[in-house]
């Protein structure tokens, strides 16, 4: 099972590195990890996604407030909570076979991102099993290359995840507390 994560950390050099180190010594194993800066410039938000059947979500959010950088950490899993990812994905496409291409992409509310001679490229923002069925639809028209950014996550409405840590909720490692909503 995987589990998400949500972490705000501090917007400062360094911190990506502090966490993916936690993870190395600890032995867990990050299924995905996407960072970006949120609405306050001096916070980052991390989307981590873990495999949970080797180390509970519990122990990760614990061992990610041990680090003096973390200033919040939700679990999201169990959440009415949006969660998508994006892809890019090049395929080999001669210009009498685009419009079978585009078509297969609507289906999926992708968007054809670029168009040369003989590729096309496809992009997606979607759940990941949607992801998956469009690379396999798209598979047999040669797949050049695919990337994909890995899980992002937002609770709806104003509700916010769960949080495991006793404390954790105002939780402030001594710097300014996130609020909840």
């Amino acid at each position: 099972m995987r589990q998400t994560l949500i972490a705000i950390v501090e917007n400062k050099p360094g911190v990506l590195n502090r966490v993916a180190s936690l993870f190395r010594r600890r032995n867990f194993n990050i299924d995905s990890l996407n960072v970006g800066r949120t609405e306050d410039p001096d916070l980052s938000r991390m989307t981590i996604v873990v495999d949970s059947r080797d180390v509970p979500a519990r122990q990760v959010e614990a061992n990610l407030y041990k680090l003096v950088n973390v200033v919040d950490v939700q679990d999201v899993t169990n959440q009415q909570a949006i969660v998508s990812e994006l892809a890019l994905i090049k395929i080999d496409c001669l210009p009498e076979r685009r419009s079978e291409v585009i078509s297969l992409a609507s289906v999926f509310n992708a968007t054809v991102a670029d168009v040369s001679k003989h590729t096309m490229v496809i992009q997606i923002a979607a759940e990941s099993e949607k992801v998956d069925s469009l690379l396999n639809i798209l598979r047999p028209f040669g797949i050049r290359e695919s990337v994909r950014t890995g899980h992002v996550a937002m609770t709806r409405g104003s509700s916010s995840g769960v949080r495991h840590t006793p404390g954790a909720v105002g939780y402030s490692n001594g710097k300014s507390a996130v609020s909840a909503d």
